[in-house]
């Protein structure tokens, strides 16, 4: 039976793809993978480094505060107040999100 989750990432550049969120609370970067959407992610999920970072179009109040680590990037330059990082971020309601252009990956194909 399908997943009837009302919560959903959708992910604008990458074909408007719907990503179920399973519960509350959970990482974005999680449910890209448990989704098996292919996610950047250099420091395996630590929040140790930016290539995880997605832009957020609409649902900012729908996601967690910013982690220390995202509060760090930001004041370093490395995130715009519009981008999160999808291992930080957890998602409490329905967000609409792009891929940035140095997050992409090649075998990916995006509309942008």
């Amino acid at each position: 039976m399908r997943n009837m989750s009302l919560v959903k990432i959708t992910i604008e550049n990458l074909g408007q793809k719907e990503v179920d969120v399973p519960s509350p609370g959970v990482s974005a970067l999680s449910c890209f993978q448990l989704a098996r959407i292919d996610w950047m992610h250099s420091c395996g999920g630590k929040g140790r480094c930016t290539t995880c970072k997605m832009i957020v179009i609409e649902g900012q109040d729908r996601l967690s505060e910013e982690s220390p680590a995202e509060l760090m990037y930001e004041r370093q330059g490395q995130l715009k107040s519009n981008e999160r990082l999808a291992c930080q971020a957890k998602v409490w309601g329905s967000i609409r999100i792009r891929v940035p252009g140095g997050s992409k990956l090649p075998h990916m194909k995006y509309s942008d």
